[in-house]
């Protein structure tokens, strides 16, 4: 099934609009029985290219794929990947899968599962050796089967598989508190991850606004198009042999699920660095409470 391209500048291909059928991880038996933090398979780590993170990461639209990863990009050295991102840049660049993609574009066509494997490959194969993130693809079997192919190709498959079970009820619930900074994709939500200054993106200082498809009716017609859409994904994913680590984890916001999700990118790739602004972070960290302890040593 191919992918559109119309999604505002620098948001997740996951949060588009309805017409388009949203393709991640269905609330399937397996995951609805699955433990808060649960682990399907193990991939052989011996060798090194089980030691590089690549990873895709499923959810239902508002489950946290979009702030997680930016955490992890924020605090590793991990490259997050934006499919819309990418497509962007080939036709901005003219390039011929880019020309390509900008004629069916015009015409209000879909991008075909190949084009845009070809748009995600000529990125990845660039890739071999560093850590990344794949955001927005594959949505599909199909293009599941594609991206797989390619990579074990290329001897470089994928590492990580994540799926974030997060209840219907709870992304319902939380919705109409969601804000967004639609330049950058940065989310917000004024129940559990307010901006410091209401209504003001924390970097920038710019307004925050609602995506317009942020309310009860459409979230409940995009979630039932998940569920339809992307249980076909998650078996291949779980039943295909030697496959990626699988790993399903529960929560009920990003802050809850993060620290599974960095333990288990920890335990799984334990030559992932930290960026240098996170070991500044720690030493500053370190120094504070140094300072504290010598206090209390005095008093």
């Amino acid at each position: 099934m191919p992918i559109p391209l119309s999604v505002p500048p620098c948001t997740s291909l996951v949060n588009s609009t309805p017409q388009r059928a949203l393709r991640s991880i269905a609330h399937t038996a397996r995951a609805a029985k699955a433990l808060p933090f649960s682990l399907h398979r193990t991939s052989p780590t011996g060798d090194h290219e089980a030691r590089v993170l690549r990873m895709v990461m499923f959810g239902k639209p508002g489950s946290g794929k979009g702030t997680l990863s930016s955490r992890l990009a924020k605090k590793y050295d991990v490259l997050s990947l934006s499919t819309g991102d990418l497509l962007r840049q080939h036709i901005a660049e003219r390039t011929a899968v880019g020309q390509q993609a900008e004629g069916i574009v015009a015409q209000g066509g879909l991008v075909p599962d190949e084009i845009m494997l070809q748009v995600v490959s000529s990125k990845l194969d660039a890739l071999r050796n560093r850590h990344w993130i794949l955001d927005g693809f594959p949505r599909t079997l199909n293009q599941g089967k594609l991206l797989d192919t390619h990579l074990e190709a290329q001897n470089t498959p994928l590492s990580l598989v994540v799926n974030l079970d997060v209840a219907d009820e709870v992304i319902l619930s939380r919705i109409s508190d969601r804000w967004v900074h639609l330049p950058s994709g940065r989310i917000y939500n004024m129940s559990y991850n307010r901006p410091k200054v209401d209504g003001l993106d924390d970097e920038t200082g710019e307004p925050l606004a609602k995506r317009p498809d942020d309310n009860p009716e459409i979230f409940a017609h995009r979630l039932k198009q998940f569920h339809e859409s992307t249980s076909p994904l998650i078996s291949y994913y779980a039943s295909k042999p030697k496959s990626a680590r699988m790993v399903t984890l529960q929560g009920q916001t990003s802050d809850e699920i993060w620290p599974k999700l960095e333990a288990v990118v920890r335990s799984s790739f334990p030559n992932l660095r930290e960026t240098a602004a996170a070991r500044r972070q720690h030493s500053l960290s370190d120094t504070f409470r140094t300072g504290e302890d010598a206090w209390s040593a005095k008093v």
